[in-house]
């Protein structure tokens, strides 16, 4: 304790040390921050087209996924499918057959969005990995 002239003591000695407080301050904040969900946002952008050349070759004899622009939309090992549960049942029955086999996917340019992100949330949920979606390359 600093004494001044005759025992008073100093304005300083009443004050709170906040030292603590503040650190306690800090990592509450620092838990609150870590913890907080987070929205994510999107832009939409347009994505460039490629000028690398794509892989040719694919491992003998894949599973081949076709989505068309007409009806039936849907086309397994080149054989029409009419109904999407027709499609998803015969898909999952060919992975089943042949597990070692990459599953090959070709969708048509003017084939719709949403099929194509149908039956890639399909393949998602059944935890089936498309080794390779099919693209033409760039001409120019």
């Amino acid at each position: 304790m600093i004494r001044t002239h005759q025992g008073v003591t100093s304005d300083n000695d009443l004050k709170p040390d906040l030292t603590p407080l503040l650190d306690i301050i800090f990592i509450v904040m620092v838990f609150l921050l870590l913890t907080a969900s987070v929205k994510l946002q999107s832009l939409d952008v347009e994505l460039p087209q490629t000028e690398t050349q794509a892989l040719q070759e694919t491992q003998s004899d894949p599973i081949t996924v076709n989505i068309t622009s007409t009806e039936p939309y849907w086309a397994l090992q080149g054989a029409e499918i009419e109904s999407w549960d027709t499609f998803k049942t015969a898909l999952l029955k060919e992975v089943k057959a042949n597990p070692e086999k990459p599953v090959v996917i070709g969708a048509d340019k003017a084939g719709s969005v949403e099929n194509m992100l149908k039956l890639l949330a399909f393949l998602q949920q059944n935890e089936i990995k498309a080794t390779q979606l099919l693209m033409e390359e760039d001409k120019e």
